[in-house]
């Protein structure tokens, strides 16, 4: 069956969430504790507390702490984190599994539902990831192939698959620096 026109603008709606909440960090796609609370409709103590109880279904590859400098960057870069700024306790990031597993030990019906968003959310990523391996692989075999002849080509395409620069290569400095000064 399809889905109504309020069900599909609610699913993009937390599609975007989701994606928004997704980071970046050591290496590992992650969801932040803070994020995640929100997501499933709950405060970010509640969810902690929770996580705190079923503490062995939690190791090292399902969850992390943040140091402080790491918190410092995520604030830093993402808008909808600022809330996060003054606080003193440090956030617990949450890869795809630990997701999953919060929404197991949070057992609503909206934990439940959310859950199969974030995991779809994930898994879309990861096809992604996978496709640009996959032409990255090809392209090599094309150049291998046809040598020279290809080399400008080649090397735009590689460039395009890099990875997009991240928010604080984008961002602006605001001010003056000394050297603009006249």
């Amino acid at each position: 069956m399809g889905q109504t026109p309020r069900e599909e603008s609610t699913a993009l709606v937390e599609t975007y969430r989701i994606e928004r909440s997704i980071l970046l960090i050591r290496g590992k796609r992650v969801m932040l504790d803070a994020d995640l609370a929100e997501i499933f409709g709950v405060s970010t103590k509640v969810l902690n507390q929770a996580v705190k109880r079923n503490r062995n279904r939690f190791p090292p590859d399902f969850m992390f702490r943040l140091t402080r400098r790491e918190k410092e960057k995520v604030v830093t870069a993402c808008d909808h984190l600022a809330r996060l700024k003054f606080s003193s306790t440090l956030p617990y990031a949450f890869t795809e599994h630990g997701a999953i597993m919060v929404a197991t030990i949070l057992n609503s019906a909206t934990a439940i539902a959310v859950s199969l968003q974030v995991v779809r959310t994930f898994v879309r990523f990861r096809e992604i990831l996978s496709s640009h391996v996959e032409l990255a692989r090809r392209l090599d075999e094309l150049e291998k192939r046809h040598g020279q002849q290809l080399t400008q080509i080649f090397a735009v395409l590689r460039e395009l698959l890099e990875a997009p620069p991240t928010a604080e290569a984008e961002r602006k400095r605001i001010g003056f620096s000394g050297e603009e000064r006249a």
